[in-house]
């Protein structure tokens, strides 16, 4: 009898996980396979300091859900003057995680105005750690772990780059 009860049980979890991936076979195949690709526009970005230096960076532009959602998972490595934008279209709270996300990560957290507001740096790889905003966010950029140390990147200073000067009318 518990037999039979545990082999029925099997088939429905067996047919459960089947019917998930036909449902969302996207998700599940990103997730099982471990799908390692996204296309992503770029644009130059430049970050002024506080001490008067500016930094140029090339950023991949996460705009749509599915981008914003994917962001830098599975890439092995980064050029160190690169980074992702993450423009989420208005200004709010914003939280990140590290799922799935292979490079640690410096975080810079921004204003509508590309103002930095704050920073989360190193980031841990593979961590469902909540990485928040601290206060409402319209942008983060993502940058290789480490480098907000070495450029003395801090809160203040302004981004500039196409998609934010858009949205500013400029």
């Amino acid at each position: 009898m518990k037999r039979d009860l545990f082999l029925k049980f099997l088939k429905s979890a067996i047919l459960a996980l089947f019917l998930v991936g036909a449902i969302a076979p996207s998700s599940f195949a990103a997730q099982t396979a471990g799908q390692q690709s996204m296309a992503f526009d770029s644009e130059p970005l430049s970050i002024a300091s506080a001490k008067g230096q500016t930094h140029k960076f090339t950023v991949e532009l996460a705009l749509t859900p599915p981008q914003l959602e994917f962001g830098l998972m599975y890439r092995d490595r980064m050029p160190a003057d690169h980074g992702m934008l993450f423009d989420f279209g208005t200004s709010r709270p914003v939280m990140m995680w590290m799922k799935n996300t292979r490079l640690p990560l410096d975080m810079l957290f921004l204003d509508r105005k590309g103002v930095v507001t704050h920073i989360q740096e190193n980031a841990v790889p593979y961590s469902e750690a909540i990485i928040s905003s601290d206060g409402p966010a319209a942008y983060v950029i993502e940058l290789n772990g480490g480098i907000v140390e070495k450029l003395g990147l801090a809160v203040g200073d302004k981004v500039t780059s196409a998609t934010i000067s858009a949205k500013l009318g400029k």
